[in-house]
């Protein structure tokens, strides 16, 4: 019943219809180009650019001079079986560049895809099934499913981007009508917060409101992400 549940949310997911790309930020469009460290950095994280924000603070806030930062768009989860070759591409351009490379991706739908492509190449990814296990932490995410079927998961990418990312893609602000359609199954929205933001608590409210889903809220912090990253220390000394 657990899994049901989250394969309702990804079937949600995958009936999003991309339109056309929505402009980014700076910040967001990070899959344009890298993001490089200094010269001596060895070690490359392709993330998914969901993850952009969360990953720059973790670098700079713990000075990983040696990371640099690749990120591929988020609307990739749209189309999550294009996630596997668009992480093989990203670490066969850069191979030989570095001296390991992090994949900073979950399964996220791919249905174990990824993972043969990390077989085949040697990459590393983060554990878990999806972002909102490895924010969470994989015995906290379970007791959340398991508390609440039927859950909405918003983290912080989401609660900012809900517009272009959830609302616009299904159609909503043209037929409000098909609501009820998609997330007619659903019991509530969860907010995982990576940050401590009124703006953004505030749009996850929004959101709930426009679902007319209950709202609730767990503080998560960057989860699995800061010993991911640390982790690569070690590999770019050694």
């Amino acid at each position: 019943m657990v899994r049901r549940a989250a394969s309702r949310q990804n079937v949600a997911r995958r009936n999003i219809a991309l339109r056309k790309p929505h402009v980014r930020t700076a910040t967001e469009s990070l899959h344009d180009g890298d993001i490089l460290a200094p010269q001596s950095a060895k070690v490359l994280v392709i993330a998914c650019g969901a993850l952009a924000r969360e990953i720059l603070s973790i670098r700079d806030a713990n000075d990983l001079s040696h990371v640099d930062l690749k990120c591929l768009p988020a609307q990739l989860h749209n189309r999550p079986e294009t996630i596997p070759g668009a992480v093989r591409a990203a670490i066969e351009d850069n191979r030989g560049l570095y001296s390991d490379i992090l994949v900073a991706f979950a399964d996220c739908g791919t249905g174990g895809a990824l993972d043969k492509v990390l077989a085949d190449t040697g990459a590393r990814r983060i554990e878990g099934a999806h972002c909102y296990a490895f924010f969470a932490g994989p015995e906290c995410f379970d007791t959340l499913e398991e508390e609440q079927l039927g859950t909405f998961y918003l983290t912080d990418f989401l609660a900012r981007h809900f517009r272009t990312m959830v609302i616009e893609p299904l159609g909503l602000d043209r037929m409000p009508q098909l609501r009820d359609l998609y997330f007619g199954h659903y019991t509530r929205v969860l907010y995982l917060a990576q940050t401590e933001d009124p703006d953004l608590e505030e749009a996850a409210r929004d959101a709930a409101h426009r679902l007319g889903l209950p709202f609730e809220m767990h503080r998560t912090g960057f989860g699995l992400l800061p010993d991911f990253l640390d982790a690569s220390q070690a590999r770019a000394e050694g």
